[in-house]
C-alpha cells in the first residue's frame, strides 16, 4: 500500500492550533503517515514539530507570490493537504490552484475584528470553507457557520488540547509566592491582553471584593496590546488584580488556583477551561460560542459584559467550599467525556483516507 503522503499549514498558530499540529503530526508519522508541517519558523521552534518525525518546510504568514510559490511546492506531492485557521486555509487554497489535492480545513476559532476588517474576515471565511473538500470545525456553532457559508462538507471535530504535565503534589506554594498570593485566594485567568478576551468586565468584577479579608488576588496571564491601558486601570482604581505577562507554565499556574476565569466575548474550545476541569479547578465562565458546550454543568456560567454576574458567581463559589469540590469533581468529571488525543488522530486519519480512495 502506498504511503499516504498529507501536509499540515500552520499560519499564526496560537498555542491551541499548534499544539494540536504537534500531537496530530505525532500520531500520524507513528501510524506510517508521512507528513510535512509548513509553517513560519518560529512555530517549529516553539513546537519542534521535526522531532515528531515530520518534515518542516519554513513559509512565513504571508500572502505574497514567493510565500504562495513555497508552499504549493511542498503541497505538489500531498495526496491530501490540511490547513489550520481561516488564514492559513486561504493561502493553501491559493496555493492548490489547479493542483487536484483534496483541502481538509480545521476551523479552531474565530477571528475577532470589527467594521471593515470584519467583513474582510468573513469573506475569507468564505473562500476558506468553500474551498475545502472538508470542513472539520471544533464547536457545533463553527459547524453551522461554515454550513452557512457555503461549506460542502462541515463535520463537528471537538478537539481537545493534549494535557500538559503538572507536577504532583497539589498546589504549588512556590507559584503562589511568587505572584503574591500566599493567605489570600487565588484567581487565574488566561489569554492575550485584547478586548475579545472581556477583561474590562473581569477588572469591573474585582472592585466587588475590594473590602474582603483577605481579598482575593486575580492573576492575568498573558500579553497584548492592550496591557498598558489595563495596568492604568489596575493602578488608578487600586484593584486586587497583577499582570504577570506570557507564561508557557499555564498549567501549573491554573494547578495552584483556587478558582479559574473566562470571561471572553467568544470562545470555541478554551485551552484554559479544558486545563481547568481537568485538573479539578472550578472554573466560572461567559456562557459564549462552544463554551456551554464543552463545560457541560461543570462549570458556573454567566452572560458575557455582565459584571455583576460574573463578581456575584466568583464570589459565590470562593465562599462556598462545597461547592468548589463539587465543581472540582465534576470538571474532572466532565473533561473524562472529551475526545482524547488518539481518537482525534483516528477521527482525521479517517476523513484523509476517505478523501484518498474518492481521489482515487
Amino acid at each position: 500500500m502506498t504511503q499516504l503522503r498529507t501536509v499540515q499549514v500552520l499560519g499564526g498558530g496560537s498555542g491551541g492550533s499548534g499544539a494540536h499540529v504537534r500531537s496530530l503530526t505525532a500520531g500520524l508519522v507513528a501510524r506510517g503517515v508521512r507528513v510535512t508541517v509548513c509553517s513560519p519558523k518560529e512555530l517549529d521552534r516553539a513546537f519542534d514539530f521535526r522531532s515528531s518525525g515530520a518534515r518542516h518546510v519554513p513559509v512565513p504568514r504571508r500572502g505574497d507570490p514567493a510565500a504562495v510559490a513555497a508552499l504549493r511546492a511542498a503541497c505538489a506531492g500531498a495526496d491530501v493537504v490540511h490547513a489550520h485557521g481561516v488564514h492559513a486555509a486561504v493561502r493553501a487554497a491559493f496555493a492548490l490552484g489547479g493542483l487536484r489535492v483534496p483541502l481538509v480545513v480545521t476551523w479552531h476559532s474565530r477571528v475577532h475584528t470589527e467594521g471593515v476588517r470584519a467583513q474582510l474576515m468573513r469573506l475569507m471565511e468564505r473562500k476558506a470553507v468553500r474551498a475545502a473538500a472538508v470542513v472539520l470545525a471544533t464547536s457545533s456553532e463553527l459547524v453551522d457557520r461554515a454550513r452557512t457559508g457555503g461549506a460542502r462538507d462541515a463535520r463537528l471535530s471537538p478537539l481537545t488540547v493534549p494535557a500538559a504535565r503538572v507536577p504532583a503534589g497539589g498546589p504549588d506554594s512556590k507559584v503562589r509566592a511568587e505572584i503574591g498570593a500566599i493567605a489570600r485566594p487565588l484567581l487565574i485567568a488566561v489569554g492575550s491582553l485584547e478586548g475579545h478576551h472581556g477583561y474590562d468586565t473581569l477588572l469591573d468584577a474585582t472592585r466587588a471584593w475590594r473590602g474582603l479579608d483577605p481579598t482575593p488576588l486575580l492573576a492575568i496571564a498573558g500579553e497584548g496590546r492592550e496591557r498598558g491601558r489595563l495596568q492604568r486601570r489596575i493602578d488608578n482604581a487600586e484593584l486586587p488584580v497583577r499582570l504577570i505577562g506570557g507564561r508557557d507554565d499555564t498549567a501549573e499556574l491554573l494547578a495552584s488556583a483556587d478558582l479559574a476565569v473566562l470571561p471572553s466575548r467568544w470562545e470555541a474550545r478554551s485551552a484554559l477551561a479544558q486545563e481547568a476541569l481537568r485538573l479539578g479547578v472550578p472554573l466560572v465562565a461567559t456562557a459564549v460560542g462552544g463554551v456551554p458546550e464543552l463545560v457541560g454543568d461543570a462549570a458556573e456560567l454567566v452572560p458575557y459584559g455582565n459584571a455583576a454576574a460574573l463578581s456575584e458567581a466568583v464570589l459565590r463559589v470562593l465562599g462556598d467550599p462545597g461547592r468548589r469540590q463539587e465543581m472540582s469533581e465534576a470538571g474532572r468529571e466532565q473533561a473524562a467525556t472529551w475526545p482524547t488525543e488518539e481518537e482525534t488522530i483516528t477521527q482525521v486519519l479517517s476523513v484523509y483516507d476517505e478523501l484518498a480512495q474518492r481521489a482515487g
